[in-house]
This record gives structure tokens, C-alpha cells and sequence, in this order.
């Protein structure tokens, strides 16, 4: 069968079993390496101490050749096994040669027992230190290696400009690192896996592939015990950014499961630097998508500020002639009606402009809030009664007890809070409604409370939580009410919250119609009061 005739299972196993297949030759050729190796070394250290006893030189220089051959055996072999072996050959191979009487393993002389011990021993404490040395020399290298790997996919993801490369580029290094077919699944804004990831294929190509279900594989990461989650083909190790999970480093499970503890720490150190690059692009990808909001959010501001302030004019002209108009017709003129008409048109309009250039102010900082002791019972019986001018067909009713004390606020600010909302409640109910405004001290007399209550037809359950957003609009259906804009609720908020209080929306609980209260602080006073 050929390398192109297997699928992606048969493939890995295939190079699975020619990996073995090749640590198994080189296992091989190393052990018969090292038995030539050994045998070349005290072949030729046999000789030199032939020659070396012919000239008369004494045995202990005939027992130092011996041991440097038991070190240079231990060098050369690479092998502890093959220096604890020349050890002892080495004291043999002495005795036979050069000890009293040659050629034979017998010792006539007590003494050379004695110095057998003493070259055995320093045999094996010189071969066990250059073993250690190789040992060590050759975790220096691999320590190297992996250092080197790491440091080339960091350089490698400094050049990256989006998430998906980062995942390619990661895919490619971990793959080409442990030998294997390694993936990469990247998860959303949202903290949800993509519907796809990329894994390395053979050729070193990278193919794209679907994940068969996307909820299910973010419920078994959420629920991780351990720093992987086995699943049914991969071994995956999520990639942790500073807020969420940025994504997946998959291995093919044939291969996770040979990996020993220094493949999983150096894969862990790669998942890192994966992680740093994925969540240094997801910060500025954020960090730019607010500087643009900002912008917009800017251009719109002074776009709508110009537009208010450059038809405020005209508009408050508009009304005064209007105003002259109507007076200039009498009762039962119906140029009369359609003058008053116009003006509620116009005071619409000039209350949506002076809504827009304070909306606009505040989101600038530019209104300042001027704090000062004021009488609730006025600041709410001015906004009514500019109610009452433009909408004489509705009636308010006011529950205030009558020793209300002063309160520090901003009286022109919390009367449009208050003429807002009573304009809301107009819009949302019909004549003959009830509208209904009280006000009271209230969480142990240190919150003022005003509310506005009506008995339209409530606030859909869907518009509650955006009902204070800017150009939000509800989609309540009212025949008689004029079309908002979205920005009275959300001025309303903003002068609250500017004040350091709070305000609530909810649908009454004593029958239809909608709430509408805020508190306010009793403290909080400008120092110059």
C-alpha cells in the first residue's frame, strides 16, 4: 500500500510505525557501532602496551593506556553500558597481556589483585563521569532545541496579523516539532468555537475541516479538570487568554498518548507563546474597535449638536409667529385648530433639539451639574405645568406629602428628567388616562424618590432592558401618541446618573400602564453652598 492510498488514520499510523521502525534501526546500528568502537580502542591499546613493555616501560603506565581506552570508549559510544563493559574488559584484557603469567587469567603476585581492584574501580568512576558529561551535554542540546522551537514560532507569530494566522502559523511549528498531523481551533468574540479549524496535512499543506458539534466541545472544555480534554480523534489543550479562551491546540490522540513529560512541558511552553500572540491581537482588535466607536460617536455628537443648534432658531421664531397667528383667529376658526396644531409641532421639535444638545453636552462632560438646595413641590409643578400647556386635555395628578425638605440638585436638569417623563407618559396613554407624579423621602431619608406612573399599555418585556438606551424606541402601538427618537429615556438616565443616583422601568403591578421613578441623593452639595 502507498503513502497516497491512506487515509488520515492509516496515514499517521503508517508514520507512526516508520518512526518506530527508524528508532529501532538507529538502536541498532548504535550498539554495533559502539562494539567496534570498543574493540578498536582496546585493540589498539593492547598494542600500545606491547610496545610500551618491549621499551620497559613500567605496568602502571601499561594500566593508564587501559583507562584512557575505558574513556575514550565511554565518549565514543555515547553509552554507560559500553564504559561499565570496557571497565572491566580493560582490567581482563591487563591481567592476561601484561600480569605474571601472561596469556593466562591466573595471578601469581598478591599484588596485582590489589591493583586490578584499584583500575577496575577508577574504570568505572571515570566512565560514569563521562557518561554524566554526555548525559548532561546532551540535555544542553535538547534544552537548546526546544528553545530554539520556541523562539522561531514566537518570531514567527510577532509577524502575524490576525487570529487565523496565528493559528496557521502555530499548526505548522507544533506539527513539524512532535511529527504529527497537529490542529488549531480558534474561538469568537464570543467565547464560542469557530464552526472550523485548520490541521496540517501531509505535504505540508494546511486543509480546513468542520467541527461536528461546537456546543458540545465548548461544554467539555468549560467543565476541564486537567490541562487537556481527550476526545474522539484529538487531544486538545485549551489556549487561555487574560479573559477567556482564545482557542484549541489539537493533537492527534495516537500521538498524545507516546508523548513523555518534556514533549508535554515543551508543548505547553508553545501553547503559551500561542496564547500571548492570540491574546495581544484580540486586545488591539478590541482596543481599535473602541477607538472607532469613539470616533463615530464623537462625529455624531457634534454633527447633531450643529444640526440642533442651527434649527433652535428658526424653530423658536416659527412658534412666536405661530403664537401670533392663533391669536389673530377667533373661537371656532379653523384656522384657529390648525394654528395650535402647528405649535404642538413646533414644541415637539424645539423639545427633540434642546433633548439632542443636552444629550450631547453630557456625553461631552460640557453640562456641568450645579447642585443646590432645592423645593421638590416647584421643580415638579413647573414640569407639570409646561405639561399641561401643550397637552391641556390630560390631567396630572400629584401626591407630594407637604413637608417635603430641600433637596441638592441641579433644578433646570431634574426638571427636564421630570418634563420628559411626564412627556413619555402622554405619548403612552390615551385622554382620560390616568397620569399620576409623587414624590417622597425615602431609604432611611437619605434618597429622594420621584415617580411618574400611567396606565397605557405597558412596557414589552423585550424593550425593559433597552429602554434607556439612545435611540432605542419602544414598540408599543399607540394611535395617539407621537413617534419618539429614543433619546428623552436616555437623557433622562444620564442627568440621574449625573446626579450620583439611579433610575428604574417597570410595568405596574396594580394594573396596565408603565412606572417610571428615580432617586436621587440627599448629600452631594458644590462646596460653595
Amino acid at each position: 500500500m502507498s503513502k497516497v492510498d491512506l487515509g488520515r488514520g492509516q496515514l499517521w499510523i503508517y508514520r507512526k510505525g516508520q518512526i518506530m521502525a527508524e528508532q529501532k534501526n538507529n538502536m541498532q546500528r548504535g550498539n554495533l557501532r559502539g562494539v567496534f568502537v570498543m574493540a578498536a580502542i582496546f585493540l589498539a591499546a593492547s598494542g600500545i602496551g606491547h610496545i610500551l613493555g618491549k621499551f620497559g616501560f613500567p605496568e602502571t603506565n601499561i594500566a593508564v593506556v587501559y583507562l584512557l581506552a575505558v574513556l575514550m570508549t565511554a565518549w565514543l559510544a555515547k553509552s554507560f553500558v559500553f564504559g561499565f563493559i570496557a571497565s572491566i574488559l580493560a582490567t581482563f584484557l591487563f591481567n592476561f597481556f601484561f600480569a605474571e603469567p601472561i596469556f593466562t587469567f591466573a595471578v601469581n603476585d598478591p599484588h596485582y589483585v590489589i591493583t586490578f581492584i584499584i583500575m577496575t574501580v577508577t574504570a568505572l568512576i571515570t566512565s560514569t563521569l563521562t557518561s554524566h558529561a554526555q548525559r548532561g551535554a546532551a540535555e544542553a542540546k535538547k534544552k537548546e532545541a526546544e528553545t530554539k522551537a520556541i523562539f522561531n514560532l514566537t518570531n514567527h507569530l510577532t509577524d502575524a496579523k490576525g487570529m487565523h494566522e496565528i493559528a496557521k502559523i502555530a499548526v505548522s511549528a507544533i506539527s513539524e516539532c512532535f511529527l504529527c498531523e497537529a490542529a488549531c481551533l480558534c474561538f469568537d468574540d464570543d467565547n464560542m468555537p469557530e464552526n472550523f479549524f485548520v490541521q496540517q496535512i501531509s505535504g505540508g499543506g494546511q486543509a480546513q475541516r468542520e467541527v461536528a458539534d461546537a456546543d458540545e466541545l465548548k461544554h467539555r472544555i468549560e467543565g476541564l479538570r486537567t490541562g487537556f480534554d481527550v476526545g474522539a480523534e484529538f487531544t486538545d489543550w485549551p489556549v487561555y487568554g487574560s479573559e477567556s479562551t482564545l482557542g484549541l491546540i489539537r493533537i492527534p490522540n495516537d500521538r498524545a498518548k507516546t508523548m513523555n513529560e518534556e514533549q508535554m512541558r515543551l508543548l505547553r511552553s508553545m501553547i503559551e507563546s500561542v496564547a500571548l500572540a492570540m491574546d495581544r491581537f484580540r486586545s488591539t482588535e478590541q482596543r481599535m474597535k473602541s477607538m472607532e466607536e469613539t470616533v463615530r460617536e464623537r462625529y455624531s455628537a457634534n454633527l447633531l449638536r450643529v444640526i440642533s443648534r442651527d434649527m433652535r432658531d428658526p424653530l423658536d421664531g416659527m412658534a412666536g409667529k405661530i403664537e401670533r397667528l392663533a391669536e389673530m383667529t377667533g373661537e371656532g376658526d379653523p384656522r384657529r385648530e390648525l394654528a395650535q396644531s402647528i405649535r404642538e409641532d413646533a414644541q415637539w421639535l424645539h423639545s427633540l433639539l434642546e433633548n439632542i444638545l443636552n444629550l450631547t453636552r453630557l456625553q461631552d462632560g460640557a453640562l456641568p451639574i450645579h447642585k443646590k438646595l432645592e423645593s421638590m413641590q416647584e421643580v415638579i409643578g413647573n414640569a407639570a405645568s409646561h405639561i399641561a400647556a401643550y397637552a391641556p386635555d390630560r390631567e396630572i395628578s400629584m401626591d407630594m406629602p407637604p413637608n417635603l425638605p430641600l433637596v441638592p440638585m441641579d433644578a433646570k436638569l431634574v426638571g427636564q428628567i421630570v418634563t420628559n417623563l411626564l412627556d413619555n407618559a402622554v405619548k403612552h396613554s390615551k385622554p382620560g388616562q390616568e397620569i399620576s407624579l409623587a414624590a417622597e423621602i425615602c431609604e432611611n431619608q437619605k434618597m429622594a424618590k420621584i415617580t411618574v406612573r400611567d396606565r397605557g399599555a405597558g412596557i414589552r418585556k423585550k424593550d425593559l432592558p433597552n429602554i434607556f438606551k439612545v435611540f432605542y424606541t419602544s414598540h408599543a402601538k399607540n394611535a395617539d401618541a407621537r413617534q419618539g427618537k429614543g433619546l428623552g429615556l436616555a437623557i433622562c438616565e444620564a442627568i440621574v446618573k449625573a446626579h450620583g443616583g439611579k433610575i428604574e422601568a417597570r410595568n405596574r403591578t396594580d394594573g396596565p400602564g408603565a412606572e417610571f421613578s428615580f432617586l436621587l441623593p440627599m448629600d452631594g452639595m458644590d462646596g460653595d453652598e
